[in-house]
């Protein structure tokens, strides 16, 4: 945690940690405080997500709908996002599109820097919860301008206090416990100037009302504010972004300036569109009928709230996957988190074990596709799944996400370094296309059957350290059938 200027106990969010998903994942499930809290707290979400759903009679009708929506979207996102920009430079807004996480973070660190000044020493910024800040490694990039960046998410406040990473897309301090916090606020809050009250307890509306107290005279001071959106209206240039807290309302409204960073993928067309992904993320995120705070404003209005906006369109990798007729559709994502919440992989590892922003099967399927499949971690979390496709049952939008991770599995076995795998599933495939070969094949098996291993040797030798060789029959179907069938 830095004083002065820097960001306050940041977290390297946009970069990758470097270490493959095998190895991260390893480690995580041996962390059995870790895995308690990780057990509580997805099972409790989940069970009242399922509740919350079960109340509405159309929900796969409001599902396919969402999905119906972000599609349509995708395919005319041109059109789409020059509307947008058109209605929030009529609204008094100023719009930047940047290519990559450079370019949008030198946007805003210049963007800060003009309303408090180059020479002004110590700046600071209160930031709304948003990974696609976290994404680009926005907090780490102010701080090497000399800028200071207060996350004002309670769960993000924890994560920043500790030195920590998010490990959860809505819940970005699921890994800790109670205790865990009180520990990180008695001995972290004095170094932003304001200790923790004594006493501090690990009552959670205690911890709330110490945080509460400690970010007041920051929102009050603040003369800029960095938030994301969850979705951008085209037709009205209108943006929103749904909370259960307040201090997103807070950063919204008290700042001079509100820089919203957003992805280009979070435009919907109409107000009518709105209405249905409204329905659709409360219940599959927080399950809630409805937010406490839903929070609009489409670009600025004299005398109300901060008298500058300017909005940050962010590709990083976005048009690259819209490109692909498969990936694409990680791009309906609204973030709820519903597929981290019923994951078995997740539930054990942990997000850190991801090594990236986001975590679970939406992040073992967008971080690849965003950075590229070439480098250890983004090569390995295509496989950071079993398949299972809770995933997808859960998915407000119905992202397929076994589907993606199949195909960008090929893409990863595609690459250099692969070709003892290629080879195995070429001849593989060609015994199968070749129906004498294949009985040939089987019987040489039954016959041979005791002879084989329960360990394959050589580079083999990784797939079976955790799994065994399935035991051939005694003889091959074909011939069973043929001398029993009737």
């Amino acid at each position: 945690m830095t004083g002065g200027t820097g960001t306050v106990g940041a977290a390297p969010g946009g970069a990758v940690t470097g270490e493959p998903f095998p190895e991260a994942a390893a480690r995580a499930t041996r962390d059995t405080t870790l895995r308690a809290n990780l057990r509580h707290a997805t099972h409790t979400i989940r069970d009242k997500r399922a509740r919350a759903v079960a109340e509405l009679p159309d929900w796969a009708g409001l599902r396919a709908a969402g999905k119906a929506i972000k599609d349509h979207t995708l395919r005319h996102l041109d059109r789409y996002l020059v509307q947008l920009e058109e209605a929030v430079t009529a609204a008094g807004g100023t719009v930047h599109w940047a290519a990559d996480a450079d370019e949008a973070n030198a946007i805003v660190t210049r963007l800060v820097r003009a309303v408090v000044g180059p020479d002004a020493g110590e700046a600071e910024v209160v930031k709304v919860k948003s990974m696609a800040t976290q994404e680009i490694g926005l907090n780490e990039a102010l701080a090497a301008a000399g800028i200071t960046a207060y996350e004002t998410d309670l769960a993000e406040l924890i994560v920043q206090l500790g030195d920590d990473r998010p490990s959860h897309i809505l819940v970005p301090a699921i890994h800790r416990n109670r205790a865990e916090i009180r520990e990180i606020f008695a001995g972290r809050m004095a170094s932003w100037g304001r200790p923790a009250p004594e006493g501090l307890i690990d009552e959670p509306a205690e911890l709330a009302e110490a945080a509460r107290l400690h970010l007041r005279e920051k929102f009050l001071r603040a003369r800029v504010a960095v938030s994301g959106a969850n979705f951008m209206v085209a037709e009205t240039g209108t943006l929103v972004i749904v909370e259960s807290e307040g201090n997103g309302r807070m950063c919204l409204t008290l700042p001079r300036t509100l820089i919203s960073v957003v992805g280009i993928e979070k435009v919907v067309p109409t107000w009518r569109d709105l209405e249905v992904f409204l329905q659709l993320l409360p219940r599959s995120s927080t399950a809630e009928r409805m937010n406490p705070y839903t929070s609009f404003w489409t670009g600025v209005t004299p005398g109300d709230g901060p008298s500058e906006f300017h909005l940050v369109l962010l590709d990083n990798g976005r048009t690259a996957t819209l490109a692909d007729e498969v990936g694409r559709q990680a791009l309906r994502c609204i973030r709820c988190s519903a597929c981290l919440n019923v994951c078995p992989v997740y539930e054990r590892a942990g997000g850190h074990a991801y090594g990236s922003v986001y975590p679970g099967p939406i992040g073992a399927i967008l971080t690849p596709q965003l950075r590229g499949v070439t480098g250890p971690v983004e090569a390995s979390l295509p496989f950071a799944s079993s398949l299972c496709g809770a995933c997808y049952e859960v998915c407000p939008v119905a992202i397929d996400i076994p589907e993606v991770l199949v195909h960008l599995r090929e893409r990863v076995a595609a690459q250099r370094g692969h070709r003892l795998e290629r080879a195995a599933v070429a001849a593989a495939g060609y015994v199968l296309d070749h129906p004498e070969l294949l009985r040939a094949a089987e019987r040489a098996a039954a016959r041979t059957r005791r002879f084989h291993p329960r360990r394959l040797p050589g580079p083999g030798r990784a797939w079976t350290d955790t799994r065994d060789l399935p035991e051939p029959p005694p003889e091959p179907f074909r011939d069973w059938w043929r001398r029993n069938r009737r």
